[in-house]
């Protein structure tokens, strides 16, 4: 967990247990919470991101990244732990362990010596051990003869045991272990002084292996965790200690005692192996201490112990021991050379293996190992291990390994290693070897070293030419090329190295311009002569546009690229020569490169294609042709290949268009082109499919044409309805199967077209009869007998008709048929117009009207075809048929049609229903369908008059209720003043719903005398209440006072109420005992105020009516009568009022009397309060509030009471308010904008001690103090710092200017950019020193360091180093150096500047010297020229040469010097006269002309001492005889004479080595040959033994021994030579110097 946390604790107010939080520190965000439901007794950190946690029963475990939010519970405490205080709980490093630890009261003998128990368990086995113990801990320990480090567990115990106490350490190691794991023990010693002392901590240093036992008075015990062996006792504390935990930094612990200091005690390094081995005299704890914890004080033990080992033979140890030595003491070159000595054991490793497999597993090899490893590993062929531990950083990179490496083949990790150990001309060289030309190069620039490209690439083209070409490539990228593109391209091509050659030009020539049009031709050229595919792909590239096309185009016709030439060639005839070769050609490239060309010239090629070979390229032309259709346009094409009569070509361009082409002359081509080519099964398929092409054109082309097959004729004509045609020329061409087929195969349905074609030409009437009876059911009848009737020919299908009829045919088409023939040929045609029950009685009549109408009528009438029959008996006069058809059909839909006003005959129709039809009718149904049907046509006076006649006059109807009503309400409607006589006259109708249409007509009274007719009470009273207005109410009055009934009196208590008489209405509702208006009653009561009379109607509601409302109403009645009396009677009942409900309108109303009454008995204490506010009675207000604790009601009373000013009341208010963060916003503002300020801090001030204070209480008073006492306002930002909302008071205290304030609230919220720029802003008042230092090291702005320094240099220069000293390591120096000279203020900063100096910088560097110039420093300004090199040195040099004062300008020869100027430096020294700079700069630079102008300056000013020194000290720059010859020619040989000595010892030594050296090759010769004689003896030997038949081998007999000898002497001649040589060059040299 990478975070900073905190974890807390708290006891939950009113609830169970502890509420648990995880806070994030950085992010001040909340990680996790849970609420214990027991309280923890004891918890802590046992890994960074899970806490333990010990309740008095079980321990859990917290894990803080975990997606729950629960702890999981691990074990239960054992009974040993029952009632014992928790002092530790820890776990294992892999969470197998965990350990609990507490303490309980002593015995009673010794009841300071406090009882341990420890409580041990493993999450593996889930099991728990009891011990007893005070103090524990985990570690993991290296066992010996175990590859995986085990589990231990060390505990201290100290326990009284039948009267003797026991103090024990015990390291145990944990886990099954076969034979038994690790156990040690050893004895806590205890002084007298502390017998009642015991542990209470032990923690356990994996660094050193060492267990700390700490007590609680402060004894420290130091044992080793190996052995259990006691190392160190003493008392580190005189105070208790109880607290302490582990350092794993530091390897010791940090411990508590109870004054509250902090102890770290941990091992000091350097004495303790020395303690051991020399106090404890304990040397192999010495040495494992040592070894363990890499310590020094055992070199001479290990020494020993090597030396020993390895003097015993026993080198597997001696190589471990080396390899383990502490701090590398036996890491030597020495020990590495005597372990590779030591030859390897059968079946064992070498040791100098072991030693560096020990050193791998420890960390990483230095440079001599890392060189060793890589030796034995290549030499094995592991290079992979090599790589990998290389890339794991535990080898040293260096040159020889390096070397290694690469000869083994692995330039890339070579490299890597040269580049580690920055060895230069090995990166070249391997970069080379690699042809990474570009890594090169980048290389080289940063080195600044130059490449020779030629030399380069001529070698590279020997070697590695795809390495040429890439370096070649790189070079010409260059800005500006070193290499010149041509020259690169003939060293290629004059090695005939052609494909080099063009992938260096392809990558040259990629920026294609105008200037390069040359070598794109050459490029060309040499590749379309030797490798034309090359070329071919180079220009399929079209990467170079500027090299000559025509040249081009020619080389491509004649290296059969012909595709390319013609891409090149720009004139038609070339275009067409080369088009031909279509063989050649890639079908695919040539159809577009069609595309590229004009319409004109891509139809002149296609003809050219066509007349060349039809045949073969007749496929390609119709390709592209459909290709380029859009370009060169379909009539052209058509018309190329019409011209070339190829209509096979025009079938197959043309079969590929219809599909999808719309224009009719293609698809007429096509039919035609196929019809020539024999395609008849594509002409069939295409006048079967297509619908575009013109038929008209079609089918004279088809008929001209001819053709063996009729079948696309037929499609044609019948697709498009030309059937006449197609019979006619199927009959006149005896195709009359053809016929037979069309009607019975193809079309069945225009069967009746084909008939009438045939009857029209005159076909024999068998021949027709024959194909209808062949194609019977399938034919439309319909049609066939319109095409006959049409024709006049009807009776022709007597047989087909009979023969349909014969077989069941139900098709009223068939029946129409056979109708009209029997009507035409008057075969009883009544008889078949009443029996068939399948011809269509339409159709039928409507042949039949024209003959006769009374059959028509019949066919009618059984059809029911109203409209025919009313037009065909209107239109022959036929009035009385037509009146009794419209009777008997009893349908209002005919009715309607035949009584509309437009019908003419509706007079003459009217008087046959009145007179005949009417009269003969016994069916009610029928005269009331007609009877409705006058009605809806408002023939409302014939209707009467055809009632009163049926009604009134004693006929059948006469006491018809329908009719009765009919009569009333037509009378209502027509005649309304006979209303009342028919309702006196007539019994039988429905009063009530006659009563209803007569209210609907305004006939009120009638309707009065019909419910009174029908004593219907009710609704009488509700006509004269509803629709007579105020005499009615009267009337009304009257009528129930006459009735006497409760039901009238309701109806009459609700018409008063709806006139607003309320009290009348009242007394109604009494009179009739009606409760069920009540709310209404209620409502208009409250409008008129008459509570007096509402009192009484509720208490009469309230015998009947159970409702919470009736006695809410009435409580409200009491309380609005003022009877308070009856009103507490009635609460105080049994009752269902809502007294809330009714207590808060009363609220509203100000009725605060009734209200509190209401209130006090519910009891409602926050609106009790409120109404006691309104009183004015604040005390029991307060009180009120109090019993109901809520926000609402302490604000109501709160602001009451400081309205009244009443501020003790009103802070206890407060106090309950503000506890609540949302409120206490809204307390503040209220106080503050009454302007009691004073009482307002009061208020928080009390606050802030409540225990639910929170932190806006908090930040309200620390605002409050901002604004009204700023003298507390920097007290309350320290004492609750963590309480506070900072950013708010941040905002606040800028506001209100508190910029000390602001500042220590910036600091304490962690913005320390904004606390530095307030100090610099406002310093006066916020501006502290040693607070500002602690601020500026901790922003995150850089800028706002320099605003400080710039801050500090205009208030504060005297505290300017010291702000930069803590600034140091987080400023740019350069950067600062700049801000000081602009200031010139640099020697203010010269401390600053020394102490950085260490960094070489070169702004740094440069302003220290020039102040160390400015105060003639040249002590300091030589140590930092010799120390720090980062400056302008020539510059600082030119400055110092002409210096006043001399040490300044030996200060400057130094920097000549380091700068190889030696000559200035020199000349510098002989300015000032200090000979000896002046020698030692000669010497030191190398060059001989330097030396004897010195020498010759020392001759001529005079100075010979000087002249004998610098021959000592430029001795091996000077030559003997140019030094002879100045000491002689200036009488100085006195003084050459020593250095004339030393150069003849040296001369002679050298004489003497090289004579040596030559006797030794001259032995070793001689040795040689004497050998080889010897061999060839022992071969010569058995010679003898070989046939005579064989030559002899070559044996040179005497001259063969000879030979080499005299070679020998030839070389000891030359030798010789050489010598008197060399002394005759001697001579002759002096002579020369003469």
């Amino acid at each position: 967990l990478d975070k900073k946390v905190i974890a807390l604790k708290a006891a939950a107010v009113g609830t169970p247990g502890d509420n648990l939080q995880v806070f994030n520190l950085d992010t001040k965000t909340k990680l996790k919470a849970y609420n214990m439901p027991t309280s923890v007794e004891f918890w802590k950190w046992i890994t960074p991101t899970m806490l333990g946690l010990v309740t008095a029963t079980s321990v859990y475990h917290w894990d803080v990244e975990a997606a729950s939010d629960e702890p999981v519970k691990v074990f239960d405490r054992t009974p040993n732990l029952a009632g014992a205080q928790i002092i530790s709980y820890r776990a294992s490093a892999d969470l197998k362990w965990s350990v609990l630890i507490g303490i309980t009261a002593g015995a009673p003998e010794r009841p300071q010596l406090a009882k341990g128990f420890m409580q041990l368990y493993s999450f593996d086995q889930q099991k728990s051990q009891p011990l007893e113990a005070h103090a524990a801990g985990f570690a993991t320990m290296k066992v010996p003869g175990k590859d995986v480090p085990s589990n231990v567990i060390a505990f201290a115990q100290k326990t009284l045991r039948d009267g003797q106490v026991i103090s024990k350490l015990h390291v145990i190691e944990l886990g099954s272990t076969a034979g038994g794991g690790i156990k040690r023990q050893a004895e806590l010693f205890f002084p007298a002084e502390f017998a009642d002392d015991f542990p209470v901590s032990l923690q356990i240093s994996e660094k050193y292996s060492i267990v700390y036992v700490i007590t609680k008075l402060g004894l420290l015990f130091v044992y080793d965790l190996e052995t259990a062996t006691a190392i160190f006792r003493n008392r580190i504390s005189p105070d208790p200690i109880f607290l302490a935990v582990a350092s794993d930094t530091t390897g010791g612990f940090y411990a508590i005692n109870r004054r509250g200091q902090v102890l770290l005690g941990t091992v000091n390094e350097a004495t303790i192996v020395p303690f051991v081995s020399q106090q404890l005299n304990n040397l192999d704890l010495a040495l494992a201490l040592a070894k363990r914890g890499n310590l020094p004080g055992a070199e001479g033990l290990i020494g020993q112990q090597f030396e020993k080992l390895y003097a015993a033979g026993q080198y597997k140890e001696a190589a471990e021991a080396a390899a383990d030595s502490p701090q590398g003491m036996l890491r030597t070159k020495e020990v590495l050379e005597r372990l590779k000595a030591v030859p390897a054991q059968p079946g064992q490793k070498p040791p100098i293996l072991i030693y560096l497999g020990v050193l791998l597993q420890k960390g990483k090899l230095n440079m001599l190992e890392s060189t060793e490893l890589a030796r034995l590993v290549l030499s094995q062929n592991k290079k992979e291990l090599l790589v990998n531990w290389y890339n794991e950083g535990k080898l040293e990179g260096g040159e020889e390994l390096g070397d290694l490496v690469s000869a083994a083949g692995d330039k890339d990790m070579a490299l890597r290693i040269y580049t580690s150990c920055n060895a230069s001309a090995k990166i070249i060289g391997t970069l080379a070897e690699k042809g990474d030309f570009q890594a090169l190069v980048a290389y080289t620039g940063q080195s600044g070293q130059k490449l020779d490209y030629m030399f380069l690439l001529q070698s590279l083209m020997m070697s590695n030419p795809a390495g040429a070409v890439a370096l070649a490539k790189m070079a010409v990228k260059q800005v500006p090329a070193p290499v010149d593109v041509n020259t690169v391209a003939d060293l290629f091509l004059q090695r005939n190295m052609i494909r080099e050659a063009t992938a260096f030009l392809l990558d040259a020539l990629v920026p294609d311009r105008p200037e390069q049009a040359a070598l794109q031709t050459k490029l060309l050229e040499i590749n379309l002569i030797t490798n034309p595919q090359v070329a071919d792909a180079i220009l399929a590239n079209g990467t170079l546009t500027h090299y000559d096309k025509p040249r081009v185009a020619q080389l491509c016709e004649k290296a059969g690229l012909y595709m390319r030439a013609l891409q090149h060639y720009t004139d038609l005839p070339d275009i067409k020569r080369c088009i031909v070769n279509t063989l050649a050609l890639d079908v695919q490239a040539l159809t577009e490169y069609f595309g590229t060309l004009s319409r004109e010239w891509a139809l002149e090629c296609l003809k050219e294609l066509l007349v060349s070979n039809p045949q073969q390229n007749l496929q390609l032309v119709v390709n592209i042709a459909k290709e380029y259709t859009e370009q060169l346009t379909s009539a052209k094409v058509v018309e190329m290949f019409e011209g070339q009569n190829s209509y096979h070509g025009l079938y197959f361009y043309l079969g590929a268009r219809i599909a999808f082409s719309e224009d009719p002359d293609e698809h007429y081509k096509y039919i035609e082109a196929a019809a020539r080519t024999g395609q008849l099964k594509e002409v069939e398929r295409v006048t079967r499919e297509s619908n575009v092409y013109p038929p008209e054109k079609v089918k004279a082309f088809l008929m001209e044409a001819k053709l063996t097959d009729a079948r696309p004729l037929i499609n044609v004509c019948d697709r498009f309805d030309m059937v006449a045609d197609l019979t006619s020329y199927l009959y006149s061409n005896n195709m009359l199967r053809y016929i037979e087929g069309y009607v019975q195969k193809v079309s069945p349905g225009k069967t009746p077209e084909v008939v009438g074609a045939l009857l029209d030409i005159e076909a024999p009437e068998d021949f027709v009869n024959n194909l209808i009876l062949s194609v019977r059911s399938l034919l439309p009848v319909d049609r066939l007998v319109d095409a006959v009737e049409s024709r006049h020919r009807l009776r022709l299908l007597t047989p087909f008709l009979e023969h349909l009829i014969g077989e069941g045919s139900a098709d009223p088409a068939v029946h129409n048929a056979l109708g009209k023939i029997i009507i035409d040929t008057n075969n009883n045609p009544e008889h078949f117009l009443t029996t068939n029950p399948f011809y269509d009685s339409l159709t039928v009549g409507k042949y039949a009207e024209k003959r006769d109408p009374n059959l028509a009528c019949v066919a009618y009438k059984r059809g029911l075809c109203d409209d025919a029959l009313v037009a065909c008996t209107g239109k022959n006069s036929m009035f009385k048929l037509q009146a009794r058809y419209i009777v008997e059909r009893a349908d209002g839909e005919l009715w309607l049609k035949v009584l509309v006003e437009t019908n003419p005959n509706r007079r003459a129709l009217i008087d046959q229903v009145v007179s005949t039809a009417l009269p003969e009718s016994r069916n009610p149904e029928q005269v009331s369908v007609a009877v409705k049907a006058f009605m809806t046509q408002e023939l409302h006076a014939e209707l009467i008059d055809l009632l009163e006649k049926i009604v009134l006059q004693n006929s059948a109807f006469s006491n018809n209720a329908n009719l009765q009503n009919l009569l009333i309400l037509t009378a209502i409607r027509a005649v309304p003043a006979k209303v009342k006589d028919y309702v006196h006259r007539l019994d039988n109708f429905d009063g009530p719903a006659v009563a209803e249409k007569a209210i609907e007509y305004q006939l009120c009274e009638e309707a009065f005398e019909i419910y009174k007719k029908f004593n219907r009470k009710v609704e009488a009273i509700r006509v004269l209440l509803e629709h007579m207005g105020e005499p009615g109410l009267t009337r009304a009055f009257d009528f129930a006072s006459k009735v006497d009934e409760a039901p009238v009196y309701s109806e009459l208590g609700h018409a008063q109420l709806k006139a607003d008489k309320v009290g009348d209405a009242i007394a109604s509702y009494l009179k009739a005992g009606d409760s069920s208006n009540y709310p209404a009653v209620v409502e208009k009561a409250k409008g008129a105020k008459v509570y007096d009379d509402l009192v009484k109607f509720l208490l009469m509601v309230r015998k009947k009516t159970k409702d919470s409302k009736v006695d809410t109403e009435l409580v409200y009645a009491y309380a609005k009568t003022a009877q308070m009396g009856p009103l507490e009677e009635f609460i105080a009942g049994a009752h269902q009022a809502n007294l809330q409900a009714c207590g808060d309108r009363l609220f509203e109303e100000e009725m605060y009397e009734a209200a509190r009454v209401l209130f006090t008995h519910i009891p409602n204490w926050g609106r009790l309060a409120s109404t006691l506010v309104k009183l004015g009675r604040h005390q029991l207000a307060v009180d009120a509030a109090r019993k109901a604790n809520s926000p609402k009601c302490w604000k109501e009373v709160l602001f009451a009471c400081v309205d009244a000013k009443e501020f003790r009341l009103a802070q206890l208010a407060g106090l309950s308010i503000i506890v609540n963060a949302d409120d206490l916003d809204e307390v503040s503002e209220y106080y503050q904008r009454r302007g009691h300020f004073e009482e307002l801090l009061a208020l928080l001030e009390n606050g802030i001690g409540l225990e639910r204070a929170h932190m806006g209480i908090f930040t309200e008073l620390g605002a409050l103090y901002a604004r009204y006492r700023p003298e507390k306002l920097l007290e309350h930002l320290k004492l609750f710092s963590t309480r506070l909302n900072i950013p708010r008071l941040i905002r606040v205290c800028d506001e209100q200017q508190h910029w000390k304030e602001l500042t220590y609230l910036y600091i304490i919220y962690d913005e320390y950019d904004n606390a530095a720029s307030t100090m610099m802003a406002h310093s006066p008042t916020a501006w502290e020193h040693v607070q500002f230092k602690d601020v500026s090291v901790k922003v995150s702005n850089t800028e706002v360091h320099y605003r400080a320094l710039a801050f500090y240099l205009e208030e504060h220069p005297d505290l300017l180093v010291d702000l930069l000293g803590v600034l140091t390591p987080r400023l740019d120096h350069g950067r600062v150096v700049e801000q000081f000279r602009k200031a010139s203020q640099l020697p203010l900063i010269k401390d600053y500047l020394v102490s950085v100096q260490k960094s070489n910088i070169e702004e740094v560097n440069e302003a220290l010297n020039t102040l160390l110039v400015e105060e003639e420093d040249y002590e300091s300004l030589r140590h930092s020229i010799a120390h720090f090199d980062n400056y302008n040195q020539l510059g600082l040099a030119g400055k110092l040469e002409k210096h006043e004062l001399l040490e300044f300008r030996r200060v400057s020869a130094t920097l000549y010097k380091k700068n190889l100027r030696w000559r200035k430096a020199v000349e510098l020294a002989k300015v000032d006269k200090l000979y000896k700079d002046a020698m030692e700069t000669t010497a030191a630079s190398g060059d001989a002309e330097l030396a004897e102008e010195l020498l010759t300056y020392f001759i001529t000013g005079g100075e010979h001492e000087c002249f004998a020194a610098c021959l000592y000290a430029c001795y091996d720059l000077l030559r003997a005889d140019g030094v002879m010859e100045l000491a002689w020619r200036h009488k100085l040989m006195d003084f050459a004479f020593p250095y004339l000595i030393q150069v003849v010892k040296e001369y002679t030594g050298k004489v003497d080595l090289l004579l040596s050296e030559r006797k030794e090759v001259a032995a070793t010769q001689e040795a040689a040959v004497k050998e080889a004689a010897t061999v060839e003896a022992q071969r010569n030997a058995y010679a003898a033994l070989m046939p005579l038949a064989l030559p002899a081998p070559n044996m040179g007999g005497e001259a063969y021994y000879h030979q080499p000898q005299a070679q020998a002497f030839q070389g000891h001649g030359g030798a010789f030579q050489g010598h008197g040589g060399a002394q005759a060059g001697a001579g002759t040299f002096g002579g020369n110097g003469y």
